[in-house]
């Protein structure tokens, strides 16, 4: 019984021996710390807090993004059906320069010394284009199941051919250099350069049901 009775007792003397100004200092020190803890506790809610309204403000900034984008990608959508629908059916007559601007009107020739390009198209609109060390000396629009025939004086001579569906004008190509182009149905294709020496050059063009031609691949800045 003894053995039970001291550590109760030892606990006790513990207690007793403390002194009513270390108590107090005991006291002082928890309160001290309670306050701690509860302005501890104040300062990390209005971080929370701050840290919340900067989500919500974050989450509002992107969502008000997103329907910004979405009303401009919707109107871009408009206008490019706008165009669309204006454009779709327009063609132009064959033997129409529409970049005459930019490279000039066709000329003839028809004295000895001259040869010529006869392009006949099948089920696609053609915008031909004729270079000479790499420069645009004709071109000429050619409805579907028509044909044209450029002439020229004796030399070498690439064609080059831009066919598609519906002629917008206002169409920008090669990075605005030039204005006109297809809206629908776009390919580009050319043929090797050809020296030409009072004869006549024709060029049969059949749009394949795979959608490739008979000529070679091109693209709008090597053809235009």
């Amino acid at each position: 019984m003894k053995k039970l009775l001291l550590p109760f007792f030892v606990l006790i003397l513990l207690i007793s021996c403390e002194s009513e100004k270390e108590r107090k200092q005991r006291l002082a020190l928890e309160e001290q710390l309670r306050i701690e803890f509860e302005q501890k506790q104040k300062e990390d809610e209005k971080a929370e807090t701050i840290r919340l309204e900067n989500v919500r403000l974050e989450q509002e900034k992107h969502n008000e993004a997103e329907r910004i984008e979405r009303e401009a990608q919707l109107e871009k959508e408009r206008k490019e059906q706008e165009v669309y629908d204006r454009y779709i059916s327009n063609s132009l007559h064959t033997g129409s320069t529409p970049y005459s601007k930019y490279y000039g009107s066709n000329s003839s020739c028809n004295d000895y010394g001259c040869s010529q390009i006869k392009v006949r198209t099948s089920n696609s609109d053609v915008l031909v284009t004729i270079k000479k060390n790499d420069k645009v000396v004709r071109h000429a629009f050619i409805q579907a199941g028509d044909a044209y025939t450029f002439s020229f004086p004796n030399g070498i001579y690439q064609a080059f051919f831009y066919y598609g569906k519906g002629w917008n004008p206002e169409k920008e190509m090669k990075g605005g250099e030039i204005k006109g182009g297809f809206i629908s149905e776009e390919h580009f294709g050319k043929d090797d350069p050809q020296s030409l020496a009072n004869n006549e050059l024709v060029y049969e063009l059949i749009l394949q049901p795979n959608g490739n031609f008979s000529t070679r691949p091109s693209n709008p800045d090597e053809a235009l």
